[in-house]
């Protein structure tokens, strides 16, 4: 049966779901019927309210089983099967009572049984069934086909049958469940239900239009999508703006705990509880344009000498009744037209921190379809300006609007398309904006403006010096010079922003930015027409160098004391270390000269020996054996000079090493230059 309950109201959010209000009439105690996608069923449970809004009550509400269609019908006490169904339903309710009526009679029993008799019709004889009810003391028996109808009296198999009937009913729609609200009262009472649903997220789309002379015009479009199986018909609408927190929780499967298994078991003695031990207890004025620009006229001026792109909101519901919001000029027609054809009133009004557009007039949308709707239509101040970027495009800035969000309402982000004097300029992304926000839209290519940007990088005088454990740190700074070329072929002044990127250095002898964000210093230029500009960044960020005290030379401390790192007496310092360390390298020179020579001895030796042993008996060859010894004699005297000379050099490297090693622990200075 259909559902007494139509969509009234719809109210679509940014994050993927969608509130529903029904309302429509019950009578006494009767059930009205919704039906759901089986993926919607969870969100349905978890955000329903129904009411009574007429002295009635809710008693319940049922909604299908999860179960699979063969195991719901085996749960049945009746059977009908696919061919025969009339006889096999009768031979399945033996007993049962039943109201027959044959021709103009009624007749009153309880079903004795079906069978099929043949009856002969002309020369043949045909089987048809015959019932068998027991009327109140005798037995009759009736054509089955001559009945007229047939009512059953007994509530049990009447609602088992129901009951088959609707669940083979509902399977016809595999992704269909019914959800039934069961009501209790008297009379007629309206009844309203509310539920939240995934939905798609409503979108925007915007419009921009600028004449010359006139402030520009914002139109906004939401566009909505009914996914769902029932058409929206004269709902009334509210798209949210805004994220709030919602989530998906199977509430529609049945859920079961898992039970302990408890066994009889024989006891035993109890021994001692041992607990265990606890470790722990518990601005610039927005825009100023140089001239009349392309959109302002000079009765907008403001004080200054450049006029402010701003017209006052007026309110929407003053826009509905009168006339063209903004007074055109000679090609205005298009601007007028737009005003009188979507004629908008939305209503609008923050909710917490979201803010909702309320669309005033009934809304139709169609299943499986999706619509335009206005939601906006007002003025803003604003003003074309050009926005350079490096990275965005190397040779020319793009061409922008300025955008202020003087409208009053929050703006969803979307895309939006410019038109400037009724021809199409460009296409934008508009990012979300609440109100008084300052937004560039950047939305087409400026050719007439071109950008040539040069860079160099060098380091600047040390600044610090400072000397301490035998490290010497020199500080200075990187500087980086930017040389930004702008040139003008326009034959009218524009306003130009040239975004530098924000890369932890900080800005030195730089006119302050107009604009500071998370990752660009925006610097603002005013460009005459056919002319050039030239804007110079510079920027610095600390650099140093380490020199250890160990390894220099005269000419470092020379350079150091040219340099004014270091002061006299700590020039006098360094080069005593110097000569220190010129002693200790010819310590380390004569260790190294003895023990080559101890090691050309070690080599004589091994030949001598080795002539002696292959030397035979016999008088010349003794005196050749005499004269080896000899020598080896004196290799072995010089070895022990060599020894103890080399003892000696050892001990004063080490002295000498401590020596320069404390002298340059010791030496501290710090100075700024």
């Amino acid at each position: 049966m259909p559902s007494p309950l139509s969509i009234r109201r719809v109210v679509l959010y940014k994050h993927g779901v969608g509130y529903f209000e029904r309302r429509g009439k019950v009578t006494g105690s009767e059930t009205a019927h919704l039906d759901f996608k089986a993926r919607d069923m969870n969100d349905v449970l978890k955000s329903m309210t129904v009411l009574d809004l007429n002295g009635g009550s809710v008693s319940a509400v049922s909604y299908d089983s999860t179960k699979p269609l063969e195991q719901l019908l085996s749960e049945a006490t009746i059977r009908i099967p696919e061919h025969g169904s009339l006889t096999a339903l009768l031979g399945q309710v033996k007993g049962a009572r039943v109201r027959a009526r044959v021709g103009g009679a009624q007749v009153e029993g309880a079903i004795v049984g079906l069978e099929s008799l043949p009856v002969v019709q002309g020369e043949a004889s045909v089987v048809r069934p015959f019932l068998t009810l027991f009327v109140g003391a005798s037995l009759r028996t009736f054509d089955v086909l001559e009945l007229g109808e047939l009512e059953f009296l007994d509530e049990a198999v009447r609602k088992d049958l129901e009951f088959y009937l609707a669940t083979v009913m509902s399977s016809y729609k595999k992704d269909s469940k019914r959800l039934s609200i069961l009501t209790a009262g008297e009379g007629s009472r309206e009844l309203f239900v509310s539920y939240v649903l995934e939905s798609p997220v409503w979108k925007t789309s915007y419009r921009i239009l600028l004449d010359e002379g006139q402030p520009p015009l914002l139109q906004g479009w939401a566009m909505v999508d009914n996914t769902g199986d029932e058409d929206w018909v004269d709902v009334e609408l509210s798209l949210i703006a805004g994220l709030p927190v919602s989530f998906v929780h199977d509430l529609y499967n049945p859920r079961y705990m898992r039970r302990p298994i408890v066994e009889v078991r024989s006891e035993t003695g109890v021994a001692p509880v041992i607990p265990q031990e606890a470790y722990e207890s518990a601005a610039e004025p927005m825009m100023e344009s140089v001239d009349d620009g392309p959109f302002g006229s000079a009765d907008m001026a403001s004080s200054s000498a450049m006029p402010v792109m701003s017209a006052p909101a007026p309110s929407p519901l003053r826009r509905a009744k009168g006339g063209p919001m903004i007074g055109g000029s000679g090609r205005g027609g298009m601007r007028e037209t737009l005003e009188q054809s979507t004629a908008v009133t939305t209503l609008t009004k923050e909710v917490g921190d979201l803010f909702e557009y309320g669309v005033d007039r009934p809304v139709t949308v169609h299943r499986n379809q999706s619509a335009l709707v206005p939601i906006l239509h007002r003025p803003f101040e604003g003003r074309r300006v050009l926005l350079y970027n490096r990275a965005t495009r190397e040779k020319n800035p793009m061409a922008c609007i300025e955008f202020k969000n003087t409208t009053g309402l929050t703006l969803e982000g979307g895309p939006v398309t410019i038109t400037e004097d009724e021809t199409y300029v460009g296409e934008a992304m508009l990012d979300t904006l609440k109100p008084d926000d300052v937004r560039f839209v950047p939305y087409a290519v400026e050719l007439s403006c071109t950008v040539t940007v040069e860079e160099d990088l060098e380091d600047g005088p040390v600044f610090r010096a400072r000397l301490n454990r035998g490290t010497l740190v020199v500080e200075f700074f990187h500087q980086r010079r930017t040389r930004v070329l702008a040139r003008n072929k326009a034959k009218r002044p524009q306003v130009l922003f040239v975004e530098h990127p924000r890369t932890g250095w900080e800005l030195k002898d730089t006119a302050a930015p107009a604009e500071t964000t998370d990752g660009f210093w925006r610097f603002k230029r005013e460009l005459a027409p056919s002319t050039s500009d030239t804007l110079v960044i510079t920027e610095r960020t600390k650099g140093h160098r380490q020199y250890y005290l160990g390894n220099l030379g005269l000419e470092e401390v020379t350079f150091f004391l040219d340099s004014r790192f270091i002061d006299p007496r700590v020039a006098q310092a360094l080069r005593d270390v110097v000569a220190m360390r010129e002693k200790l390298a010819q310590v380390v020179r004569d260790v190294q000269r003895l023990d080559e020579e101890r090691t050309q001895l070690f080599r004589d030796q091994e030949r001598i020996r080795s002539n002696i042993d292959s030397l035979k008996s016999g008088a010349s060859q003794r005196e050749l054996v005499e004269r080896f010894v000899t020598k080896l004699n004196a290799q072995e005297d010089r070895l022990e000079a060599i020894g103890r000379e080399m003892e000696r050099l050892e001990q004063e490297r080490t002295r000498l090493q401590a020596e320069t090693n404390q002298r340059i622990e010791s030496l501290s200075y710090e100075a700024d230059l």
